[in-house]
């Protein structure tokens, strides 16, 4: 028997899930199948799940970049400072 989920909750969770959070980890805690949380991927996004988590990963690699830049930054500065 399957029960009904709430918009609100729905929007909450995919909103979550485009934020970053893992499926899995939401899908335990609002006692909903991943199953079901991919399909309302599917749904709401035009071009599908992969470019939700696609765009996941390309947000975690542009934080890493962002931070690599900025130990660069400190770390060519500090150089001229000691020169």
């Amino acid at each position: 028997m399957s029960r009904r989920i709430p918009k609100e909750i729905k929007e909450e969770i995919l909103s979550k899930v485009q934020a970053g959070e893992r499926v899995v980890d939401l899908a335990e805690q609002y006692a909903v199948s991943t199953k079901t949380i991919y399909a309302w991927l599917r749904q709401d996004s035009g071009e599908g799940v992969v470019s939700v988590l696609q765009y996941n990963k390309l947000k975690r690699e542009n934080e890493e970049l962002k931070r690599l830049i900025g130990e660069l930054t400190l770390s060519m500065h500090l150089q001229k400072k000691s020169t």
